[in-house]
């Protein structure tokens, strides 16, 4: 019954083409990239060492004026002029100081800023490489980032499938992933694989669909919705053209879940699929 598994496998993984071409234009820019990146870190660097070298003289500073506040009592023998002239001495020295630390504060604020840019603009280029369906993916995990998730378990898969409902399947699949990697051993695991497989076939995304499809196949053989995931794998073998898979499908759907209401619709397809045989001969 498990017959159906490795294929759904393969197929997902056939589909996960990247040109050659376009892969080294990616190394290309990221290579410059990096490179940039590297010279903002290194500037921010140079100048965080040139601050932590201007505060302790900062510090001394203000020791020097605190201890000449002090003195002022006892210094009597010297003329307030003397005193006039040192204190001011040491507020300049403190003005300086201060200005050249504004002057490093400023300068670290732009080039984390541009740092910052220079990040964003790389995710964005990677992603135009890749092209729009990792746009929509980026949106659609920025989406979800926003949403409120639920503690527990069942809402949370609840809130995926309101979602895939809603016509909202990129977020319903950063959903989905989310439920399975925060609730790996759960037995709703299956009902998470089947509601990706799902939002893949309602985009006529059948390697992708099927590779869902098989983990139920595979990995969850009496879950609920696994006669479920038999019949739809059998509609994405028969739009891929894949007719012995497709039937095939509907044949272990039957012998593996008779009862099932997937199973019924299985029997009437085979005997549609046996007509249509006859009728050729």
């Amino acid at each position: 019954m498990r017959r159906l598994a490795p294929i759904a496998l393969s197929l997902a993984i056939s589909g996960c083409f990247y040109p050659a071409s376009r892969g080294r234009t990616l190394e290309s820019r990221l290579e410059k990239i990096d490179t940039t990146q590297a010279q903002l870190q290194q500037e921010i660097k140079r100048t965080r060492e040139q601050l932590d070298a201007t505060l302790p003289r900062i510090d001394e500073k203000i020791a020097e004026v605190s201890k000449a506040l002090q003195g002022l009592d006892t210094a009597s023998r010297r003329s307030g002029a003397d005193i006039g002239i040192q204190l001011q001495k040491t507020v300049e020295d403190l003005a300086q100081l201060r200005g050249q630390v504004e002057t490093y504060l400023y300068k670290m604020g732009e080039l984390e800023s541009a740092l910052a840019r220079a990040s964003e603009d790389t995710d964005k280029r990677l992603l135009a490489l890749k092209g729009d369906e990792a746009l929509k993916e980026a949106e659609a995990r920025k989406k979800a980032e926003e949403l409120k998730r639920p503690t527990d378990k069942k809402e949370f898969l609840a809130l995926a499938q309101s979602k895939a409902k809603a016509g909202d399947v990129t977020v319903a699949r950063q959903l989905y992933n989310e439920f399975i990697k925060k609730w790996p051993k759960d037995t709703l695991v299956a009902d998470a694989h089947f509601g990706l497989g799902e939002s893949y076939f309602t985009e006529d995304k059948c390697r992708e669909a099927l590779f869902e499809y098989g983990k139920l196949l595979q990995d969850y053989p009496k879950a609920e919705a696994t006669p479920g995931a038999y019949l739809r794998s059998s509609e994405c073998f028969k739009k891929l053209k894949m007719q012995e898979e497709s039937r095939l499908a509907l044949e272990e759907l039957v012998k593996g879940y008779p009862k099932s209401d997937a199973a019924k619709t299985a029997k009437s397809r085979l005997a549609e699929l046996d007509k249509a045989k006859k009728g050729k001969k």
